[in-house]
């Protein structure tokens, strides 16, 4: 590389590595270090000191129960919530591939509209759709408290579904769309079907895509907040460690910020684990 590409590759690269390092690489650093320092008093109305705790707020983190079972609880959520969005994004992404549905930009924006509305604004929205004294639909209401204990969980799940269908389904539909269409034509002339197609030729090729789809929805079942936070206003279920993010806010609120720092860091390892998990067993099974 001759010194006038790498003056034109440092050009442009500056700016991306200088922002990445600000907002990415520093909170990160920061957060660990905070994680390390802990506030001792000198008596009960002393004034508060930091000193250099060591991994005594790692040792609170792994000791908290409740923090645990929040994370058990989201895990639970995404077994269950993270397959059902991403195969009704997959067969609204195949449907419109198929030339079968008229109006297909219609539809594609139809899909994708939920995606453009906040999360807050969603949550509180079903919020509203699910208490059973200011619901439209009362027949339902009455029938099954969506708001209890058992079900709450589920009905932000439906959120989430809603919400993110019709983003995953245009990740997987732009994929479709860079398949070459000479593959479709021989699979035509091979006497192939409709069905058999998507699920030979189409769903075989568009695997990377739902690879990258399921990462980004680990990430976010880890992260859960908006969903749980807004319906805390709905529901006695919904406690101020439901999820790990509702724990780190809610040490961070008393304030603790320290332990709410290792809470994140070690939230951010688990979410690197499990992504990493992952990825490394699509990669095994042949998914590039």
């Amino acid at each position: 590389m001759t010194k006038r590409h790498f003056s034109a590759v440092l050009f442009f690269v500056t700016p991306f590595g200088v922002l990445f390092a600000l907002f990415y690489l520093v909170p990160i650093i920061y957060a660990v270090v905070q994680s390390l320092y802990t506030v001792e008093r000198k008596g009960t109305f002393g004034p508060a000191t930091e000193v250099f705790g060591g991994l005594v707020q790692y040792r609170q983190v792994f000791s908290d129960a409740p923090f645990w079972q929040s994370i058990e609880r989201v895990l639970l959520f995404g077994v269950v919530q993270v397959p059902v969005m991403l195969g009704l994004a997959l067969v609204f992404a195949l449907l419109l591939d198929s030339g079968l549905v008229k109006g297909r930009r219609f539809f594609r924006l139809a899909f994708f509209l939920p995606y453009a509305v906040p999360g807050v604004v969603a949550a509180i929205m079903w919020g509203y759709l699910y208490s059973p004294n200011l619901s439209p639909f009362t027949a339902v209401t009455a029938t099954a408290d969506l708001l209890s204990p058992t079900l709450v969980l589920w009905a932000m799940a439906n959120v989430v579904t809603w919400i993110y269908v019709g983003y995953n389904m245009l990740i997987i539909y732009s994929a479709l769309l860079a398949v070459p269409t000479e593959i479709y034509e021989a699979a035509k002339i091979d006497g192939a079907g409709a069905f058999r197609t998507a699920w030979s030729i189409k769903i075989p090729m568009v695997l990377p895509a739902i690879v990258l789809t399921t990462v980004f929805s680990i990430i976010g079942t880890l992260q859960l907040l908006a969903e749980p936070q807004v319906f805390k206003s709905f529901s006695s279920a919904v406690s101020s460690t439901y999820t790990p993010n509702l724990t780190v806010l809610n040490a961070s609120s008393i304030p603790n910020f320290h332990l709410a720092a290792a809470f994140s860091v070690v939230l951010a390892l688990a979410t690197f684990i499990l992504s990493f998990t992952f990825l490394k067993f699509t990669q095994r099974k042949g998914v590039q």
